[in-house]
């Protein structure tokens, strides 16, 4: 944890036109709004549908995110088989509710068509030491949503570097799919440094089991650069074998078309 350095990262390097489409199909495209409507949310799956079309050299988004009560609409009007449907549930953002309401919600939300389930650690249980509650909410909650995958937020800015270590590794012990840093919500959001401390918490857990848990970085990933620092987190840390959609995500909602004017050279505002 304490041998982390920003600047001795080959960011720099990877800043390419290759590794920044990498980047691209890396993304959860995510809106996460008390104003989102199903007709908005309509209309930005409509935007993911035509995409190939308006960037046929490109590769689309990995996932579309949304809230539980909009995942009918995204089903419904999302046509790009390649994009998953992730959702957000268990009380997020907080996460202070009845355990059997989290369960609740996410398992309908997986019945009405989310591929995936973000969700955020019980705070106040793992602030209070409570440890085995904090990991049985995660393996009910897996339980409850069968084959989806479950990632799970720690929503590090509340954390010191010690505590994602120990977040880190009884998330994924109690089941986690992925790991993720924030719910975007809080500040501050994803951080280099958290980003670190997790890939290290993955590549712990894959050296001792061969198990792969995916990474996911959210809250505050904007402009270009901040995709290839996460990007280059991961390939130092975890290696080539991460730097895959079923792995590592970088949840964002302005990050899409950044990436896109950069990649095309021209201002994209396609999102």
């Amino acid at each position: 944890m304490n041998n982390f350095s920003l600047e001795q990262l080959p960011v720099a390097a990877n800043h390419t036109t290759k590794v920044l489409t990498q980047c691209f199909s890396f993304i959860d495209l995510t809106s996460l709004n008390a104003t989102d409507t199903p007709a908005k949310i309509a209309a930005m799956m409509e935007k993911v549908n035509d995409f190939p079309k308006q960037f046929p050299k490109l590769p689309n988004v990995a996932a579309v995110c949304v809230c539980p009560n909009l995942v009918p609409v995204t089903r419904q009007t999302l046509r790009a088989p390649e994009v998953k449907i992730a959702a957000v549930g268990a009380g997020f953002p907080s996460s202070q509710t009845f355990i059997e309401v989290k369960c609740d919600e996410c398992r309908r939300t997986v019945d009405t068509g989310a591929d995936e389930i973000d969700i955020v650690i019980s705070l106040s249980a793992f602030l209070a030491n409570e440890y085995n509650i904090m990991q049985e909410e995660i393996r009910q909650i897996k339980k409850a949503i069968g084959k989806a995958h479950l990632k799970v937020i720690l929503e590090t800015g509340a954390l010191s570097p010690e505590q994602i270590a120990t977040a880190s590794k009884l998330s994924i012990d109690a089941g986690a799919d992925f790991i993720k840093t924030s719910t975007g919500k809080t500040e501050p959001a994803a951080t280099p440094e958290a980003a670190w401390i997790m890939c290290q918490a993955i590549k712990t857990h894959f050296d001792k089991t061969g198990e792969k848990i995916g990474f996911k970085p959210a809250g505050g990933i904007v402009i270009a650069k901040d995709a290839v620092i996460y990007y280059t987190i991961v390939k130092t840390v975890l290696g080539e074998a991460w730097l895959t959609p079923e792995l590592f995500r970088l949840g964002a909602s302005r990050l899409a078309n950044n990436l896109l004017t950069e990649i095309t050279g021209k201002p994209a505002n396609h999102f």
